[in-house]
């Protein structure tokens, strides 16, 4: 796909994609958005998401200009763009979506059929950014495109570490680092730097977590009250599956959060043996072979044992428990 080539003549674009946006995101967002503002000047783009980490506000050039209030800035969009995510995901923007005179869907999500009029959607791909790059040319990428790109490549990998990560994937990103940004800086501030309430939070899920399955499985819940009185806000909580996952021959990782609204969302990470987008997609949630996210309603600690059980089948057909 040439997206230049895709929404060539179109006057309005919107962009959008996943409530509780990442880096993956936003980068990918706020890299599609740098890209046509540079190469369509007359026409209107214009960029719709949640509220995210101060870090990612930092390092992807552009998030000045995001309208968080879903506010429509017109009528109906000639083209809309999603990216990281199918329709049923793009929360407050959805209408716009679907009132939109053409509908372009760019994911990397396994659990995702492509949900617009014209899908680019590759379940083997690290990262949205890498598919959004794949989209433009080369020649009229410039850094502050390529930064917000790297962003969500570093975010959505690992920093290069997870199973993801292809061939390909360490060949985009090594062409977006010859733009001319501080890469390092990124890695550091984006991946492994906390605040200090992100720190607060995992040492709690932590201190609170659960080890199952011989050791397989670790998992742990976080109430509202306990988020409530640090101040945390959904960003807080990212990051927090991806370290339980790193314990010592642990497999799967789980986390299980309240929202405000009486909701628990679930957000998995596997290493080798549980596939949890197979396990989120029975939960109203989806996303990869290696990380996946859910939402579950009523007892938090119920809700939790049914995901610890759905990983615990799988390691048992396996032969692994």
């Amino acid at each position: 796909m040439n997206i230049l080539e895709t929404v060539r003549g179109r006057q309005t674009i919107a962009i959008s994609g996943h409530i509780g946006p990442d880096g993956d995101c936003v980068g990918s967002c706020l890299g599609m958005a740098l890209y046509l503002r540079k190469n369509m000047p007359e026409a209107q783009v214009d960029v719709y998401l949640g509220d995210f980490s101060d870090a990612l506000r930092r390092n992807i050039p552009g998030t000045e200009t995001i309208i968080y209030d879903y506010k429509p800035r017109a009528e109906k969009y000639d083209a809309f763009i999603a990216l990281d995510c199918g329709r049923e995901r793009l929360g407050d923007a959805q209408d716009m979506f679907d009132r939109a005179d053409l509908t372009v869907n760019i994911d990397h999500h396994v659990s995702n059929p492509g949900t617009g009029m014209i899908n680019f959607v590759d379940g083997n791909a690290s990262s949205a950014c890498e598919m959004a790059y794949l989209t433009m040319d080369p020649d009229l990428v410039d850094r502050e495109t390529a930064q917000a790109l790297y962003v969500g490549m570093v975010t959505d990998t690992g920093v290069f570490r997870y199973s993801n990560t292809s061939e390909r994937t360490m060949q985009t990103a090594g062409r977006l680092m010859t733009y001319g940004f501080d890469y390092p800086a990124i890695v550091r501030e984006v991946f492994y730097e906390k605040t200090f309430t992100q720190q607060k939070l995992l040492g709690i899920a932590l201190e609170r977590a659960r080890s199952e399955y011989g050791g397989l499985v670790i998992a742990s819940l976080l109430d509202w009250k306990t988020q409530h009185s640090l101040g945390a806000a959904k960003k807080d909580i990212d990051g927090i599956s991806a370290q339980l996952a790193l314990t010592e021959g642990a497999d799967c990782a789980i986390l299980l959060y309240a929202t405000a609204t009486g909701e628990w969302k679930g957000s998995l990470r596997s290493n080798r043996y549980v596939d949890v987008a197979a396990i989120c997609q029975n939960f109203r949630g989806g996303g990869h072979v290696r990380a996946a996210g859910c939402t579950m309603y009523g007892d938090g600690e119920k809700a939790l044992e049914k995901l610890i059980g759905a990983a615990g089948d799988q390691l048992r057909k396996q032969g692994l428990c």
